[in-house]
């Protein structure tokens, strides 16, 4: 059997965690079964193993990689010239939620209360797109507000915390009022 390159093995990893959110906005975390994201992706269980120890890596990486797209836009946003103020910031967060991600990101939220391995992920990407939105609200204060760094810096944390808690709001309120897709609105 010919070996992957990693190239192809990155491009695996990826279609197996795609069809995991995929599942996991469809069936929920806890229905969805390593069985069903073999379906999904048209991969072998041995493949899905080969990439992913059990369903909670799954669960991890589809939440790192959402944080990810995220991260490189607010870090697009803070690079600019002139980068966007709080409101629009939070517009274009919002403009940017994907239905699917919104319902995976809430599931996962629930879950993060009964399971520590998934307490651990939310941890640590709710504090990751925190210090992403302070450094993108700090940019915002030094270089169109003309602020100095550390008086930015510390402006800052307020109001990332309040987009932040909206941007939260809306990622739930959007999980709320997208239904699922059954299995036929899903091929």
């Amino acid at each position: 059997m010919p070996r992957l390159t990693d190239a192809r093995k990155e491009l695996r990893r990826t279609q197996i965690a795609e069809a995991a959110v995929r599942c996991f906005s469809r069936n929920g975390l806890e229905r969805t079964s390593i069985a069903d994201i073999t379906a999904e992706s048209g991969l072998s269980a041995g493949s899905i193993y080969a990439h992913y120890r059990n369903k909670a890596d799954l669960v991890r990486v589809a939440a790192r990689e959402v944080l990810a797209k995220r991260a490189d836009v607010l870090g697009e946003y803070a690079a600019a010239d002139a980068p966007p103020g709080p409101d629009e910031l939070l517009s274009r967060l919002i403009a940017a939620i994907d239905p699917a991600e919104a319902r995976v990101g809430v599931q996962t939220w629930g879950e993060a209360t009964t399971d520590p391995a998934i307490h651990g992920i939310v941890v640590d990407m709710t504090d990751r797109m925190r210090a992403m939105l302070r450094d993108c609200v700090t940019a915002w204060l030094v270089k169109v507000e003309h602020h100095e760094p550390a008086e930015a810096r510390e402006r800052a944390v307020p109001i990332a915390r309040r987009v932040m808690a909206l941007y939260q709001a809306e990622l739930l309120y959007t999980a709320l009022r997208t239904p699922p897709p059954t299995e036929e609105t899903a091929s």
